[in-house]
């Protein structure tokens, strides 16, 4: 396999997902079969590298991504990542088929498949990534596609919490992994996979092996729900069937122990890595079991069951033995079988017979005997039936249980019994899943009768349980080759002995077996009576509520502290924020001072400049009069704001600095009009200001902002003058933008090149903040309008004074300059490489022409006229900005690198095209999109909704 097929194998199911986004939401089936195409497209890819995994191969591309901090975007594919991402793509491929017959006509189809193949893609960065930062990225992006997911039909209540738990629980858990592999990577001194695993040594020798053995931990065992972080798992069963299907046998729930198995060799093997590892995956082992066995609904038990099984790979992996790992890799792939199909057989109940409930379901096998069979069949292989995959792993674990040889003789002892409790609890819940479903008299009162499903939708069973007869029957044929691969890639040298074969004598783990099988139905039996009496609180032991602590801790988190500092420290006016925010800013810079002193430097202060000095005098002037006029017209305040702006723009010009200075221009307009706009969303002046102690008060506070506002502007003056006092050093930085502009950034406007070019990833982050706040601005103020009296307006004057407004402006002229202003802003973003200008300046421009037009017409006038779609000029922004730093991957550069090129044309000549212009031009498409859906926020006028 080439190492480029990787970057492709990656990027198929995110590039899917972006165009099953842009499927209309009446093409359910072409979005259902684009996704499947997808999936398999994906799966066949992955197949490909058969040849190379057999050999024992290791697949690796590596992009530049930040080479100044080391990081490497890495690309890793041996045995172990080669079988998840086949179980990956392969399990995607049969859910989306399943799912293309489950989705309701009623639901949104093509989101659902977007959000679906961004979580394959997910799934497969994770997999696939051979540097430990880049895979908590995706780690964490699995948590965000979950919650997309898992709370998809947001209408249902219970669907926003399991959504809200699950984030909640496995963001923390990814916060933690991300603490833990920066410690890794510091032992390690790279983050790169193949060196932390050669780095073994240094890393358990180190004194920070523990600290980082439990923040790695802790993200593990919260994604795979083990105890005590299991309840977020059972309650995440609102979402769709093909999301639990997916999520239970090949997804987010399997990457805890994929972490743990990836990172065996080199964690594993201490007394630390057993105890916590081997206890919490024991714990959840049999309470997970046990709970399962008292569930009343189809999706609840198979959860618990989940919860269970993966505890079982838990304790595996915890038992520092290279056999208990081949287990438990060999458990995570029969996991993936049977329970997926086990939760589309509960989706096919579900859809045939509109309940879950096990008490009101009965007798089924009469009305669909082929999905009666092929549940039973998938059942059995979940409590271990011989001749089933289930039973092989069952019996890997017992035989594991007998041998294990711990610190503790009383828990080795009793790790064989707890072995076959857990057996016997499996059992029992596979047998009321089997009996309770589909054996017995016919339902009553179902609101609907239930039949056998569309041929195609029980395809991926079929083919599912075929697979756990297969592999039960002949193992060493048919997953034997797998496993070897995908053990040899954890293990190394260190891969023992072992034999996949249905029948491996009369020994002790094969009575095990039996007794647990015999146990489970005699407690079925039992408790037989107790299930059919309707009780819901038939368990028989006392409720361990994690979820009650979870609730009590993040309400504690969310409002107890919060609220109680905000009681003590908060304030609803801005005015005291910000007078804190500068005290603190003050603080900061005078403490440095105060310790080392501040002197002007050794160069001569040059001539008072007259016409500098002038700008600055009219600029303070304009700022002590806007301090001044807020107490009486806020209106006046917001001009001389303005004007303050203007006398910095000039300072600029006499400064010889262009760029900045239209920058300012700009962003001063657009500033000044949206701040119009807002002023009409304040409060009423407070009337209480007529009394004597009242406005002494207000004349002592006005008289303390003051003080402070000049302390951080003589601060600010004095560190700039001492600072121009002083001779640039040899390395300043500024002499390196300078003389690197032209030669490494392929532009002469040093500003543009720095933003675009050297600091380019700054830059990514600073439009994606942008982004994030106008969606903020627009979600906290499309909730409520402001009450006409903040206007002072009577409601008839207001609307014959709105009327007026617009009369002021004369539309047709207005409407004329548009298409100048945004030929101005093409310009600026053309020539913004060489010369003033860019993609901010430009999209700031065209910014103006459309709150111009809104002026001339009002926001609908705009919408239906100009077609702004705030959304979409920010999406495209952020995806055009982010495609052009991947861009530069494709010709081996790092991420951002930029490349100049000169092209000419018959009648513009010359051209300078670099290849930031791009990326400028994704700046201008988002900054065009902020201030749009700012100004439709503040005006709320408009009718057509923003996010089309």
């Amino acid at each position: 396999m080439l190492p480029e097929a990787l970057s492709v194998l990656l990027a198929l199911p995110f590039a899917g997902s972006f165009a099953a986004a842009l499927f209309p939401a009446q093409a359910r089936k072409r979005a259902a079969w684009f996704a499947g195409a997808v999936a398999l497209a994906a799966h066949v890819l992955a197949w490909t590298a058969h040849g190379s995994m057999a050999q024992g191969e290791i697949v690796r591309l590596s992009l530049p991504w930040v080479p100044t901090l080391g990081l490497e975007f890495t690309l890793r594919l041996d045995g172990f990542a080669w079988v998840f991402a086949l179980l990956v793509t392969g399990m995607g491929f049969l859910v989306v088929l399943y799912a293309r017959y489950y989705m309701s006509a009623s639901d949104p189809v093509p989101r659902f498949f977007s959000y679906f193949l961004a979580f394959m893609g997910a799934m497969l960065g994770v997999v696939l990534s051979g540097n430990l930062v880049q895979l908590v990225f995706f780690w964490e992006l699995t948590s965000l596609c979950s919650f997309l997911l898992i709370g998809y039909w947001h209408r249902n209540a219970a669907a926003r919490e399991g959504a809200r738990i699950a984030v909640v629980i496995t963001s923390a858990g990814g916060l933690c992994l991300l603490a833990g592999v920066l410690i890794l990577g510091r032992i390690a001194g790279s983050y790169d996979l193949d060196a932390v695993f050669a780095a073994r040594e240094a890393i358990q020798a180190d004194s920070l092996y523990l600290p980082a053995l439990l923040l790695v931990l802790a993200g593990a065992l919260t994604k795979s729900a083990q105890f005590p972080f299991h309840f977020w798992l059972p309650h995440a069963m609102s979402a769709p069937t093909p999301v639990s299907a997916f999520l239970h046998s090949a997804s987010m729930v399997k990457l805890g122990v994929f972490l743990m198995a990836r990172l065996w060799p080199v964690l594993a093997g201490t007394e630390a890595w057993m105890w916590i590892v081997g206890s919490a995956g024991l714990i959840t082992l049999v309470l997970g079991a046990y709970v399962a066995i008292f569930q009343h609904d189809l999706k609840g038990l198979l959860a618990y069951s989940t919860v269970s099984h993966l505890g079982l790979i838990t304790v595996l992996l915890g038992l520092n033995t290279p056999l208990g790992v081949v287990a438990a890799v060999f458990h995570m792939l029969n996991h993936a079988t049977f329970k997926a199909s086990l939760f589309m057989a509960a989706g096919i109940v579900d859809h045939e017979t509109g309940t879950r409930d096990i008490r009101r379901l009965s007798g089924l096998y009469r009305f669909m005997p082929i999905t009666a069979t092929l549940a039973t069949v998938a059942a059995a292989a979940m409590a271990g039936v011989p001749l089933l995959n289930g039973f092989l792993s069952k019996e890997m674990f017992f035989s594991e249980a007998l041998s294990v040889e711990g610190p503790v003789r009383s828990i080795d002892a009793a790790i064989p019994y707890l072995a076959v409790a857990w057996g016997v609890f499996s059992v029992c819940y596979s047998t009321r899943f089997i009996h309770g479903v589909f054996l017995g008299p016919p339902p009553e009162g179902l609101s609907r009768t239930p039949q056998e499903p569309p041929r195609w939708m029980r395809f991926p069973i079929e083919l599912l349980v075929l697979g756990c007869l297969a592999v039960g029957i002949l193992p060493a044929l048919t997953i034997g080759p797998f496993l070897d691969i995908a053990a040899r890639s954890i293990l190394g040298t260190r891969t023992p002995e072992y034999n996949l074969s249905a029948w491996h004598g009369l020994t002790t783990p094969f009575l095990m077996s039996l007794g647990a099988l015999a146990g489970g139905i005699l407690l079925y039996i039992v408790l037989r009576r107790r299930f059919t009496g309707g009780d819901a609180s038939v368990s028989l032991m006392p409720r361990i509520d994690s979820r009650s602590a979870f609730d009590h801790l993040f309400v504690m988190l969310t409002r107890g502290w919060p609220r109680a500092v905000e009681r003590y420290a908060g304030t609803q006016r801005l005015q005291t924020q910000l007078r804190w925010l500068a005290l603190v800013a003050l603080a900061a810079g005078t403490w440095p001072v105060w310790n080392r002193g501040l002197a002007p430097g050794p160069l001569a202060a040059t001539p008072i400049d007259a016409p500098l000095a002038i700008s600055c005098a009219v600029g303070a002037a304009c700022a002590v009069a806007a301090a001044w006029q807020a107490r009486f017209h806020r209106f006046a305040a917001l001009l001389l704001a303005g004007g303050a702006g203007l006398a910095v723009c000039l300072v600029f010009v006499r400064m010889a600095a262009p760029d900045l200075a239209l920058t300012q221009l700009l962003i001063e307009i657009v500033t000044t009009v949206l701040l119009m706009l807002g002023l009409r969303w304040l409060p009423k002046r407070s009337e209480s200001l007529s009394t004597p102690a009242a406005a002494r008060a207000s004349r002592l506070r006005r008289g303390r902002d003051f003080g402070v506002a000049a302390a951080c502007g003589a601060g600010l003056a004095t560190l700039a003058y001492s600072v121009m006092t002083r001779p640039l050093p040899d390395q300043a930085i500024s002499r390196f933008f300078v003389e690197h502009a032209l030669p490494d950034g392929g532009g002469l406007n040093v500003v543009n090149v720095i933003i675009v070019d050297f600091r380019g990833f700054d830059t990514l982050g600073e439009i994606t903040v942008l982004a994030v706040v106008g969606l903020t601005v627009y979600a906290l103020l499309r909730r409520f309008r402001p009450a006409h009296e903040s206007l002072a307006i009577p409601p008839r004057q207001k609307v014959r004074a709105d009327a007026d407004e617009v009369m002021l402006v004369p539309s047709v002229v207005t409407r004329l300059m548009f298409p100048m202003i945004a030929v101005l802003a093409v310009y600026l973003l053309w020539r913004g490489h060489n010369s003033p200008g860019g993609g901010f300046a430009a999209g700031v421009a065209l910014a103006i022409g459309v709150v111009l037009q809104y002026l001339a017409g009002g926001t609908r006038w705009a919408e239906n006229r100009l077609a702004i779609r705030p959304m979409r000029w920010i999406g495209s922004g952020l995806l055009l900005a982010a495609a052009t730093g991947a861009g530069a991957w494709l010709f081996g550069h790092p991420f951002l690198t930029s490349h100049t090129a000169h092209i000419t044309l018959p009648i513009l000549g010359e051209l300078h095209v670099p290849s930031a212009l791009l990326f400028d031009l994704g700046v201008f498409s988002l900054v065009v999109g902020a201030t749009g859906l700012l100004l439709i926020a503040l005006a709320h006028q408009g009718t057509r909704h923003p996010w089309n």
